[in-house]
C-alpha cells in the first residue's frame, strides 16, 4: 500500500498534473460547452442524431488509422536511437496507414448515401456531413501519426500545447457553426473537429523536418507491421464495435420510443464520459506500465487490491456526489428541457462503478498483450450490452438502456473475475520463511 501511494504521489500525480491534467480538463470543458450549446440551440432531438454521427466517425477514424497510435508510440520510443529500425517503423505505419485512410475516405465519400441510411433514421438526409468527414479524414490520420512520433520522443510539453490550442480552436469553430447553422452546423463540427488539430500539429512537424527523410517506401517492413498487430487488433476491436453498438441502441430508441428520449440517453452518456476521462487518465498512466513490469501472480494480486483500496473508494464518493447533484449538473451542462435525464443517473452510475472495477483488472490484457482474452471478453461485453439494452428498453423504456449498461458490465466483471480468479483469490503457494 505504501509503495503504491508513494508511486502515485511521486510519479503518477506529477505526470498527470504536469502532462495530462491541462489537456484532459480542456477537453472536458470543451465538451461541456459544446453540450450546452447543443442543448440551447438544438435540443434533445438533435443531440440523438449528433450522437449517431459521432459514433460512426469514431469507428471510421479507427479503421482508417488501423489503431496504430499506441503501437507507433511504443515503436518510436523503442527505436529512437536506432535510425534504421525507426525508419522501417515510420515508413510502415505512414504508408500502410495512408492506404487504409484513403480507402476509408473514398468509401465514406462515394457511399455516403448508403452510410446515411445506416446511421440516421428514416427521412433524415445528412449525406453532406458524411462527405465532409471523408474529405477531412486524411488530416486526422496525419495528425494522429504526428502525435505518435512526438509522444514516442517524449515531447510531452509540445503535445499538451497542441492539444489545448487544438481543443480551443475546435471549440470556437464548433460553437460558431452551432450558433449559425444549428443542427447542420453541429454535424459539420463533428465531421471536422478532430481533423482541425492538424493545423496546429503542422507547426510541430515543420520544426522536426529531420523525420521526413526517414519515411520511404523502400523501408516498409512486414516484420514491423506484425509487431504492431497486437496493438492494432485490440484498438480496432474495441474502438470500432462498441461505438457501433451504442449507435444501434440509440437508433432502436429513436425508432421505438422517440428522438427526444434518445437525446436524453445521449445526454447521460456525455455526462458519464466526462468524469470517466479523469479516471481513465489516472489508470492508464499507472496500471499499464506497472502491470507490464509484473511477472508473478503475488505482485499482480497485491497491485489490484491496492488499487481497490485507494482508487475505488474515491471514485465511489465521486459518483455519490454526482448522483446527489444531478439536478444542478443537468441545468449547468444542458437545460431544464433535459430534466428527465435525472431518472437515468442511478443505473448509469452503478454501471460505471462496476466498469471501473473490471477495468482495473482487464488492463492486464493490454499490459501483457493477451489479445484473444481481450477480444473474447470485449465481444461478450458488446453482445450482452446490445441484447440486455434492447430487452430492458421494451419493458422500461429509455431507462432500460442504462439498466442494460449496468447488467452487461456486471456480467462482464463476472467473466473477468473468472479469468483472473485463481490469480486474485487463489491460495498463495509461495514458500514461507
Amino acid at each position: 500500500m505504501k509503495q503504491l501511494l508513494h508511486y502515485i504521489n511521486t510519479k503518477v500525480l506529477v505526470k498527470i498534473m504536469s502532462l495530462k491534467t491541462a489537456a484532459v480538463l480542456t477537453r472536458i470543458v470543451a465538451g461541456l460547452l459544446t453540450s450546452k450549446a447543443i442543448a440551447v440551440f438544438i435540443g434533445p432531438n438533435g443531440l440523438a442524431l449528433i450522437g449517431n454521427l459521432q459514433n460512426f466517425v469514431t469507428s471510421a477514424q479507427t479503421v482508417a488509422t488501423l489503431g496504430f497510435y499506441k503501437g507507433m508510440v511504443r515503436q518510436v520510443s523503442l527505436y529512437k536511437e536506432d535510425l534504421v529500425s525507426l525508419s522501417k517503423s515510420l515508413s510502415t505505419v505512414y504508408y500502410v496507414g495512408f492506404i487504409t485512410t484513403v480507402l476509408v475516405a473514398f468509401f465514406s465519400y462515394f457511399q455516403a448515401d448508403y452510410i446515411n441510411t445506416l446511421i440516421f433514421p428514416t427521412y433524415n438526409n445528412y449525406v453532406y456531413a458524411i462527405k465532409v468527414f471523408a474529405i477531412a479524414l486524411p488530416f486526422f490520420a496525419l495528425n494522429m501519426y504526428s502525435f505518435a512520433i512526438m509522444n514516442g520522443f517524449s515531447k510531452y510539453k509540445i503535445l499538451i500545447i497542441i492539444n489545448i490550442i487544438g481543443q480551443v480552436l475546435g471549440l470556437g469553430i464548433t460553437l460558431l457553426l452551432i450558433f449559425q447553422n444549428k443542427l447542420d452546423g453541429a454535424l459539420i463540427a463533428v465531421s471536422i473537429s478532430e481533423s482541425l488539430i492538424f493545423l496546429i500539429t503542422l507547426v510541430g512537424i515543420i520544426n522536426r523536418k529531420s523525420f521526413i527523410p526517414l519515411i520511404s517506401v523502400r523501408n516498409i517492413s512486414f516484420t514491423f507491421l506484425k509487431q504492431l498487430s497486437s496493438y492494432t487488433g485490440m484498438a480496432l476491436f474495441s474502438a470500432i464495435i462498441l461505438p457501433l453498438v451504442i449507435l444501434a441502441i440509440r437508433s432502436h430508441i429513436i425508432e421505438t420510443i422517440g428522438y427526444k428520449e434518445a437525446g436524453f440517453w445521449e445526454a447521460m452518456l456525455r455526462i458519464s464520459k466526462y468524469y470517466l476521462m479523469l479516471v481513465s487518465a489516472l489508470l492508464g498512466l499507472y496500471i499499464i506500465p506497472k502491470f507490464s513490469e509484473i511477472h508473478d501472480i503475488k505482485t499482480f494480486k497485491r497491485e489490484v487490491f491496492a488499487l481497490y483500496k485507494t482508487i475505488v473508494p474515491v471514485f465511489a464518493v465521486g459518483l455519490m456526489l454526482v448522483f446527489l447533484l444531478k439536478p444542478y449538473i443537468i441545468k449547468i451542462v444542458f437545460t431544464n428541457e433535459f430534466a428527465p435525464v435525472e431518472g437515468l443517473f442511478f443505473w448509469q452510475l452503478l454501471g460505471d462503478f462496476v466498469k471501473v472495477l473490471s477495468m482495473i483488472i482487464s488492463y492486464q490484457f493490454l499490459a501483457k498483450k493477451m489479445f484473444w482474452h481481450y477480444a473474447i471478453t470485449e465481444a461478450f461485453l458488446v453482445v450482452i450490452l446490445y441484447t440486455t439494452s434492447i430487452y430492458f428498453i421494451k419493458t422500461y423504456g429509455v431507462e432500460g438502456a442504462v439498466i442494460g449498461h449496468f447488467v452487461s458490465y456486471l456480467m462482464y466483471y463476472g467473466v473477468i473475475l473468472l479469468i483472473f480468479g485463481s490469480s486474485l483469490f487463489g491460495v498463495d503457494s509461495s514458500p514461507k520463511n
